[in-house]
């Protein structure tokens, strides 16, 4: 979501808003399951425990935070008026 959000954020100015304030809102939530997921795993790498999952999620978590952040930033800036 944060990669898609932005690209439209350069293309069209005020559509890639919505995906990267849907990134940023998603993103630290996965991060969280992320931590938790890997708090309560039982087992270590192969086991079916799910730590790999975990780590995934915290770092697509974290992925989509930072894009969702910069694409955030990209419209900001694309809609703001040149000061002349």
């Amino acid at each position: 979501m944060g990669a898609v959000a932005l690209v439209r954020a350069r293309r069209c100015a005020g559509r890639g808003r919505t995906g990267a304030t849907v990134a940023l809102a998603l993103g630290p939530l996965c991060m969280v399951g992320g931590i938790i997921n890997w708090a309560l795993a039982d087992g270590g790498l192969g086991t079916g425990n799910g730590v790999v999952a975990g780590g995934m999620s915290l770092a697509l978590g974290l992925t989509a935070t930072v894009l969702g952040g910069l694409a955030l930033a990209r419209t900001r800036r694309s809609t703001e008026a040149p000061t002349h």
